[in-house]
């Protein structure tokens, strides 16, 4: 039997020509003409792209936006074929729990790297790309849905030296950290979902609380944002082709969704464009997008409620109800499929994007959590 690959240091290089490239991209631009519609209706309007597409070329720095990629330890490992790419922080405290951190699509590890060094004083804190996202691997051969991103997870926190660990996750890091918990359960100490995937319970419908109502309204009014999930989950090497030649549409494929996720557009032009530099640099557009592929049609039937497709899941959870996210289970639908919650909460400000629009906030979640689920262990 081979021995495990190596875990090598990684550090992200913004090269004097991959800053030449992207600018010379940027200023060839071939703008279409501004919707008629009003405002986000129609997607993003065209002064808000190419304002933000103009700072992206003459205004962003990229010797601080190298800073701020590299400030926590990366390091990099291949684990089951496919190179793995994960920021690795140690916490000194002698009884710190490790935790595994995953993000989802549009975003990246990025998204965290302003709650992994107060984490880092509780827990061991590790935080890798999907595969196909940021300095990972894009798998070349199909089959890299989110259970067996949950089964290279399980052996990367082997490789570190965890053999128990909390997952929190959100977008697809909910369905990796909930694979998780069904398919290594003696691993995982509790998950932390932000939020629970769980459809709404029919049987409620004739007793809606209020919070229940406005989620299902909520729901209802963004489905015609949906397009980007199927143009993704049927033909991702389509859209695949703009996201990795053209900034301009990467830009505006993503910041939709930043606009339409989180509550109030809290984030800054920097925030926004580091995160997009950890698919420009790679050319992640394509890879990521086949995530979509892999795993949608199973994330529907389970939202559909389908319970075949959506398997009890019994070690212990704790949610996070953010109160801009969509959807936005209530307490009684979640126990229908998590059977062990033992933190609940739901605060007062934040959207999709949770750790990194309100990043204390989102520490505050994860330490009550973890205390919640180390409870009677």
């Amino acid at each position: 039997m081979s021995s495990p690959a190596p875990v090598t240091s990684f550090r992200v290089s913004i090269t004097d020509a991959a800053v030449a490239d992207l600018r010379g991209r940027l200023s060839r631009t071939r703008w279409p003409s501004p919707s008629p519609a009003p405002g986000w209706t129609a997607g993003p309007p065209l002064s808000d792209v190419s304002d933000l597409c103009a700072y992206w070329a003459t205004g962003y720095d990229f010797a601080a936006a190298s800073d701020r990629l590299n400030r926590h330890p990366q390091f990099h490992t291949v684990i089951d074929g496919v190179g793995i790419h994960f920021v690795h922080v140690r916490s000194s405290r002698a009884d710190a729990v490790p935790l595994l951190l995953t993000h989802g699509w549009p975003g990246s590890i990025v998204e965290f790297f302003d709650v992994i060094a107060p984490l880092s004083s509780s827990f061991h804190v590790v935080c890798p790309s999907l595969p196909g996202y940021g300095f990972s691997d894009a798998p070349a051969v199909p089959g890299w849905g989110v259970a067996r991103v949950a089964d290279a997870w399980a052996a990367l926190m082997t490789r570190l030296g965890y053999p128990r660990f909390v997952a929190q996750g959100h977008d697809w890091g909910t369905s990796v950290s909930t694979q998780l918990g069904l398919r290594h359960p003696s691993r995982v100490i509790g998950l932390h979902l932000v939020p629970p995937l769980v459809a709404p319970d029919p049987a409620t419908f004739g007793s809606l609380t209020p919070a229940e109502q406005a989620a299902l309204d909520d729901l209802a009014a963004a489905a015609d944002g949906d397009g980007y999930s199927f143009v993704q989950s049927t033909r991702p090497q389509t859209i695949g082709y703009a996201l990795v030649d053209s900034p301009a549409a990467l830009c505006a494929w993503i910041i939709e969704k930043f606009h339409a996720w989180t509550d109030g557009d809290p984030l800054t032009r920097d925030q926004l464009l580091d995160n997009l530099m950890m698919y420009w640099l790679p050319g992640a557009g394509a890879s990521a997008a086949r995530m979509y592929w892999e795993s949608f049609p199973e994330v529907q039937a389970i939202f559909r409620g389908d319970g075949s497709s959506a398997p009890m899941v019994p070690v212990p959870v704790g949610c996070s109800i953010f109160p801009r996210e969509n959807p936005r289970p209530s307490r009684r639908w979640a126990e229908r499929r998590f059977t062990d919650i033992r933190y609940w909460n739901e605060p007062v400000r934040g959207g999709h994007f949770a750790a990194f629009e309100q990043p204390e906030l989102f520490v505050d979640e994860v330490r009550a959590c973890v205390a919640a689920l180390l409870k009677g262990t």
